[in-house]
């Protein structure tokens, strides 16, 4: 936990559409940091701003509003800045990192509560089915986007789970290509959800989901799933 005295602020100032793998740079700093247990961080989007290119960003215009500058500010001991630095430095290819010295005259908070024993984790194996849906963005079903409709409906049917896929590009069954471009934002995108769970609850689901789908692509596998828990977690 930072406390009073000396200590380190580190800025780092990028742009809102810069990449890191397969989302915003801005994210995976947050959560780099996050997962370093630094003491806090902030990330604050400018409403407008220009660099060494000397492109100035505004939001007034749509084009350049995808490079809004995003500020990312944190405190630390010298010796956490320290260590962070480096990988900081290679995350960030384009962009600016300032350190200025600092002194913490309050640091409020409780100490963080001691962990209690976790109980060991137990190994359940076993069969399971998958399915995958593919379908559009603009796919509608009952008034609302129809990828919302069915992860209510998989909720419903008390399904242990689903993920939504976002497609940045790709093409179906028409041959129509739907791509995602700052300056022009497809209505259509991709759109894939994944479920896995037991084989009967999975072919209730698709019967389920197939009547509300005007068209697109079910898919069904089967899977072997290896799921790590602690008892707690077990339900009955």
């Amino acid at each position: 936990m930072l406390s009073k005295g000396t200590a380190k602020k580190v800025t780092i100032y990028i742009n809102e559409d810069t990449r890191y793998h397969h989302g915003p740079l801005y994210e995976a700093i947050m959560h780099l940091l996050l997962q370093k247990a630094v003491s806090g961080a902030t990330a604050t989007r400018c409403l407008s701003g220009f660099g060494s290119h000397h492109q100035l960003h505004t939001p007034k215009i749509e084009a350049l509003a995808e490079h809004l500058p995003i500020r990312i500010e944190f405190i630390e001991t010298a010796a956490r800045v320290d260590a962070l630095l480096p990988e900081l430095y290679e995350m960030i290819g384009d962009g600016l990192i300032e350190v200025q010295e600092t002194t913490v005259i309050k640091a409020s908070g409780a100490e963080a509560p001691a962990l209690a024993a976790q109980p060991p984790r137990e190994r359940l194996q076993g069969k399971a089915k998958m399915m995958q849906l593919f379908l559009g963005e603009a796919d509608r079903f009952d008034g609302e986007p129809l990828y919302e409709a069915i992860v209510r409906r998989l909720r419903m049917m008390d399904i242990a789970g689903a993920t939504v896929y976002r497609g940045v590009l790709g093409y179906g069954a028409k041959g129509h290509t739907h791509r995602e471009h700052f300056l022009h934002i497809s209505k259509d995108l991709p759109v894939m959800i994944e479920v896995v769970d037991a084989p009967e609850k999975i072919e209730k689901a698709a019967q389920a989901i197939e009547a509300m789908m005007e068209e697109g692509l079910i898919v069904l596998s089967d899977a072997d799933f290896v799921r790590l828990v602690r008892p707690a977690d077990i339900r009955a």
